[in-house]
């Protein structure tokens, strides 16, 4: 499958072409079944191995420990808002603390008010969230219920170049837009989640995973679909699943292990990729001005701006011309923004390139 467009946008996300193929294959008749995989039932066993494989390859893919579980659940990111503080600060005596890097973490915050003390620890409002903060600028509570933050803002192009040191308290992590783009430490934390359509699969599941002390303090008055456990309980098939946006997940992580190689190789691509772009925009700082500080900077999502309204305009209409859709940034920032999640090829990043410096040429 030959591409002339390339998709930009903040999700959904690009999708391998193997990916597409297996899926084209499939809605005819999945594994001999008879079936189309749009018609397999979540209380099939050929469901149940769908669910098995998916966990299976995310395991591999990431070193998850067996004392953790991990859940494929509905109602995307926004529900993980919630359903966090729900479980984790509901009755307690004890404070969350919440770093706020972004549009995304801010947006976590008001739902987890609902549901107890929330302490913000850091804020970058003030700068127009341009970085993440240093470790000496985090100060933590000691007695917090946990301490939240997002890896990947995808608004404003920002990323943690690693991971808060938190010491014992609970980490729970929002980490959708760079989620199994590169290795990580999973014991590191209590509860990752992260919702399917920029790197794992299709949107309409949330991948959550959660480690099992995590889960003892959980307060038994919470309605049933917002609790966790019986989710665990039923390995995620409580209710009707999401069916086919997991069977997405099952793909998209086979292609990583097979095609990829595994996350290190995945992080190594990802880093090229974002490079080119980040040493063209140094390069003509006098007519494209990236958002993020140089310490902080995105290898998901590029956000920059042009010298004018105008040009940002012309810019996203002409790139669109050319096939390079979804270059338009978040409602809330505007400018441009670039995203690259893992299965963009670097024939797209070339093209944006080459588009990106006969626009300036062309305008300057």
């Amino acid at each position: 499958m030959k591409r002339n467009v390339y998709n930009f946008f903040g999700g959904m996300a690009i999708y391998p072409s193997r990916v597409i193929e297996e899926v084209r294959k499939d809605l005819l008749e999945y594994e001999n079944t008879g079936l189309s995989i749009f018609e397999i039932s979540h209380r099939s066993q050929t469901f149940r191995n769908i669910i098995a494989q998916t966990e299976n390859n995310l395991r591999q893919l990431m070193n998850i420990p067996d004392n953790y579980h991990i859940l494929f659940l509905q109602g995307g990111e926004s529900l993980q808002f919630s359903m966090i503080p729900i479980n984790f600060l509901r009755n307690r005596n004890r404070p969350a603390n919440y770093i706020v890097t972004g549009y995304w973490s801010k947006k976590a915050i008001k739902d987890a008010r609902r549901e107890g003390q929330v302490n913000i620890i850091w804020d970058g409002s003030k700068e127009g969230f341009t970085r993440v903060p240093k470790q000496y600028e985090l100060q933590f509570d000691s007695d917090a219920a946990y301490v939240y933050y997002t890896t990947n803002e995808t608004v404003e192009g920002i990323q943690f170049p690693m991971k808060p040191d938190v010491g014992n308290i609970p980490l729970v992590c929002d980490m959708c837009s760079d989620f199994i783009s590169k290795p990580i430490d999973v014991t590191k934390y209590a509860l990752i989640s992260a919702h399917a359509q920029k790197n794992a699969g299709i949107a309409g599941v949330t991948i959550v995973i959660v480690r099992d002390d995590f889960l003892q303090d959980v307060p038994d008055n919470i309605h049933t679909m917002l609790d966790y456990r019986p989710h665990v309980e039923k390995c995620s098939i409580y209710n009707t699943s999401p069916t086919f946006a997991i069977y997405t997940v099952m793909l998209m992580t086979r292609w990583l292990i097979e095609d990829i190689g595994g996350l290190e190789e995945m992080n190594k691509l990802a880093q090229r990729r974002s490079a080119i772009i980040y040493e063209l925009l140094d390069k003509n700082a006098d007519f494209y001005k990236p958002h993020a500080k140089p310490d902080s900077r995105s290898l998901i999502n590029i956000v920059f701006n042009l010298p004018t309204a105008e040009l940002t305009q012309k810019f996203i209409a002409e790139g669109a011309e050319e096939g390079l859709v979804g270059l338009q940034g978040h409602r809330s920032l505007g400018g441009i923004r670039a995203s690259f999640f893992n299965p963009m090829p670097m024939e797209g990043v070339y093209a944006l390139q080459d588009f990106m410096l006969r626009f300036r040429e062309k305008y300057h």
